[in-house]
């Protein structure tokens, strides 16, 4: 086997170690939840932030060789963490590049994709991570379900060539299932988390995730898994809970039986008020530390409004819901983070993501810098990465966003970024719409 092939060019690859990098005069949020700093020098060396400090008493110790920006004021933010994504239901090489590309050059320096295809997601997650293309990190889950979810539509466009339930990266559950084996064979995709989805019990809930646990390895529910409910999830120890609008299946009167046998929620119940059986839920999630993956804006997108008048008015009520229960989430000290499930148009100039942090400051009234907060450093949580990004300290990986506007004042003013910095390597928002073979497709 030869060893002198480079193999595939990586334009986008992390900077080198060794190589410093200093960032002066920024006006930093840094994501620990402190105020801003101004004056603030950030020096990097190759893809990790080495210091964080005060101008003066940084600039007096710089190697010579150093590259220096000089920020000029402007305000620095932590990489934001999209904790819901989506991209290979089914495999789109093309589309997953493009949703990838917009989100780097977004100021998106992570994803947790929530179950796909993982033949196709373990490869764009080598390519963002050397640098082939532009993208962010991806952490991403394999799926456990009841056999009887694997008639669903999306397990077979994730699954082509074999069968659905019956591949590491989405597998049926049952009680003769061998868990050691399971949670193994899931892990063998390099996921970082198991995805629990439907029809499953809260003792199988229980005994997965105590084996991922086990394993050393997260886990990522639906916030119901019919008939397993969202305490019962919470009680399992799950790391998060995706959904804000399947929480009121905690509070109804109806039994649980399957994911496709939903019982009716009363919207107007849950809107109305701080309903208690959800505030005794939102009470155990902040004490066991659950993250709460609202995805609360996704029903404003056109997809899932649908194009008839029920589906509409179906999709105005979610709105609703979800914006009073998130509220009541947020009142309730409840970690959340900010997934999206959806994308915005392929011509869109900036992610879904955007779209999710102004509905939870204009429709779920959570203060901009709380938001922030929730996008970057409980967003590392919620993906089991807090230890290495989600906020600008030393140690850290060199993951920010620098904007021209302040995103406390308005989160809107995240439309005002210049340039991402993900793993010390550039990503100027000038070269979005390059097409030279240099720069991007």
């Amino acid at each position: 086997m030869a060893d002198d092939n480079a193999g595939a060019p990586t334009p986008y690859a992390p900077a080198a170690p060794g190589t410093v990098a200093v960032y002066r005069g920024a006006t930093l949020f840094d994501g620990t939840g402190g105020p801003l700093r101004p004056s603030t020098t950030i020096v990097i060396d190759g893809p990790v932030i080495r210091a964080v400090g005060d101008d003066r008493a940084i600039g007096a110790d710089l190697p010579a060789d150093a590259e220096v920006h000089d920020l000029d004021g402007r305000f620095v933010v932590p990489g934001l963490i999209d904790s819901h994504q989506h991209l290979a239901t089914p495999p789109d090489r093309p589309a997953a590049e493009a949703v990838l590309r917009r989100l780097a050059f977004g100021g998106v320096t992570a994803v947790r994709d929530m179950a796909d295809d993982l033949r196709h997601v373990g490869d764009l997650a080598r390519a963002t991570l050397v640098g082939e293309i532009p993208g962010p990190d991806i952490r991403y889950a394999a799926l456990m379900a009841g056999p009887g979810f694997f008639d669903d539509p999306r397990t077979h466009q994730v699954t082509r060539g074999a069968t659905p339930g019956e591949v590491p990266w989405m597998q049926a559950v049952t009680a003769d299932t061998d868990l050691p084996l399971a949670v193994a064979m899931a892990r063998g995709t390099h996921a970082s988390a198991i995805k629990i989805y439907a029809d499953l019990d809260r003792d199988t809930v229980a005994a997965i995730t105590a084996e991922a646990h086990r394993q050393g390895i997260h886990v990522w529910a639906h916030a119901t898994v019919f008939p397993a409910t969202p305490g019962d999830l919470v009680a399992a120890g799950a790391d998060s809970l995706s959904h804000v609008t399947l929480l009121p299946f905690e509070a109804v009167e109806d039994r649980l039986i399957s994911y496709r046998d939903k019982p009716p929620v009363d919207h107007a119940r849950f809107t109305s008020g701080d309903d208690p059986r959800l505030a005794a839920l939102f009470a155990r999630m902040r004490e066991r530390g659950t993250v709460l993956d609202a995805t609360a804006g996704m029903w404003l997108s056109d997809l899932l409004a649908g194009d008839t008048p029920e589906s509409a008015a179906r999709a105005r009520a979610d709105v609703e819901l979800a914006a009073a229960l998130t509220a009541q989430a947020h009142r309730s000290g409840v970690a959340i983070s900010t997934g999206t499930d959806y994308e915005t148009d392929p011509g869109a100039p900036f992610p879904a993501l955007y779209e999710e942090l102004d509905f939870l400051v204009r429709r779920c009234g959570i203060p901009a810098g709380q938001v922030l907060h929730s996008a970057t450093l409980v967003g590392a949580r919620s993906a089991g990465a807090e230890d290495v990004m989600g906020s600008v300290e030393a140690g850290k990986l060199a993951n920010f966003a620098v904007l021209d506007e302040n995103p406390l004042d308005d989160v809107g003013n995240l439309r005002s970024i210049t340039l991402t910095v993900k793993r010390g390597r550039r990503f100027e928002r000038t070269e979005f719409g390059r097409t030279d073979p240099e720069g991007s497709r």
